[in-house]
């Protein structure tokens, strides 16, 4: 019977290549969309990884500097270097905006701007061309998927940098390309505001009767000093000396500091359960459905195939063949048209997953559950038909 059922592809061949690139398409589609989400969360993991950082200092009573906004001053770090257990302390800036590239003719790409401190926590781990900051103005090291070249000067607000070094998977948890900057111009850039605005607060200062008192002087000078300072930052990575444990050292910082303090896996959770769990779900859903969608097509084509077959089927009855040697040729056409299916679809997401402008995991064990999933599906798929040729009467082969 496997002959027989052989034989009948090769004789159906046009309906069956078709149906298994239909099939195949969906099932590439299926493996892209799990890919996605494998990217979404090694991006995340990524973004921890690159930082460097054992334990991640913002805001009390949020949970920044990725998910949500925090900011603190910048002599905070002082006092966390001092804590026990930290072995090295940095500020840091996070920002995503739209970068100009000013070398060719003024294209934009979104990125991720990322103040830090060179040779501390949060800058690149490595380079794949140029070298690392060593200016503490206008210069910039770019992700390579950000598009810039070296010696490509770039705007970022009001200042433009040169790129003078060019790193790989550094990227936001949104799968954005990472561009470093010196931390003072990132605070500059993120925290300073503009000239016009800069004069309109000072004007609304001026008019207030609170900062404008006779018998204080130098009390307005100060307060409009504070409204232009950009002495603020995200976060403070912190490195942990040998022999300390993270909560062992985020607890004290906690209590004393009043500070909030997230340890690797505390941010992992953040990233990976909340900021991307949205996402998890709606790709959950596009997964049922092209399941479901698939199923319909291979059940539609073999029960098709089998209506077409109803008179050999008669014959083979009346020849004594037995119903479970005919439900085993209908389920062996059905389970070679989803193997044909699955390969068609697993070279159709290798093929186009590095067009795709988020990074797309394609992991081995996703494609042997996707086979799994596929023939399960197709064998479902089959019952219908192999219900219709259990039911056919061997007197229709001589009717």
């Amino acid at each position: 019977m496997i002959s027989l059922a052989g034989r009948d592809i090769v004789h159906s061949w046009g309906k069956f290549v078709l149906t298994g690139l239909g099939l195949g398409l969906l099932i590439g589609v299926t493996l892209t969309m799990a890919g996605v989400y494998r990217g979404m969360v090694d991006d995340a993991q990524a973004l921890l990884t690159n930082s460097r950082a054992d334990l991640w200092v913002v805001q009390k009573d949020t949970q920044g500097p990725y998910a949500e906004s925090s900011s603190l001053k910048d002599d905070v770090v002082r006092s966390v270097r001092g804590m026990p257990g930290v072995a090295q302390a940095a500020n840091v800036t996070y920002f995503t905006m739209q970068v100009q590239n000013n070398s060719q003719g003024g294209g934009e790409t979104r990125a991720m701007v990322v103040g830090m401190e060179p040779g501390q926590p949060g800058e690149p781990g490595y380079l794949v061309a140029g070298r690392q900051l060593t200016r503490s103005h206008y210069e910039a090291v770019a992700d390579v998927r950000a598009g810039f070249a070296l010696g490509e000067r770039i705007r970022i607000r009001r200042h433009d940098y040169t790129v003078v070094g060019l790193t790989q998977r550094m990227v936001s948890s949104g799968g954005d390309p990472m561009v470093f900057i010196p931390l003072k111009d990132a605070q500059e850039a993120q925290f300073l505001k503009d000239n016009d605005a800069i004069r309109n607060d000072r004007t609304r200062t001026a008019a207030n009767p609170a900062f404008n008192r006779p018998g204080v002087p130098g009390l307005l000078d100060a307060v409009q000093a504070l409204q232009t300072s950009s002495h603020n930052v995200n976060a403070v990575l912190v490195q942990l000396a040998p022999g300390f444990e993270a909560e062992q050292v985020a607890e004290p910082i906690r209590r004393w500091k009043h500070l909030q303090v997230f340890t690797r896996a505390g941010m992992e959770a953040i990233l990976v359960d909340k900021l991307i769990a949205t996402a998890a779900r709606q790709i959950g859903m596009f997964l049922a459905i092209l399941a479901v969608v698939s199923a319909a097509i291979v059940a539609f084509i073999i029960y098709t195939m089998t209506l077409g077959k109803i008179r050999e089927i008669a014959v083979l009855k009346l020849i004594g063949t037995r119903n479970l040697t005919i439900a085993s040729m209908i389920l062996q056409q059905a389970l070679g048209l989803g193997l044909i299916g699955f390969i068609i679809g697993k070279v159709a997401a290798t093929i186009w997953a590095p067009v795709f402008p988020k990074f797309v995991m394609l992991l081995t064990q996703d494609a042997v559950t996707g086979l799994m999933a596929t023939l399960l599906i197709c064998a479902l798929a089959s019952t219908l038909a192999i219900r219709v040729a259990l039911k056919v009467d061997p007197a229709e082969a001589i009717g």
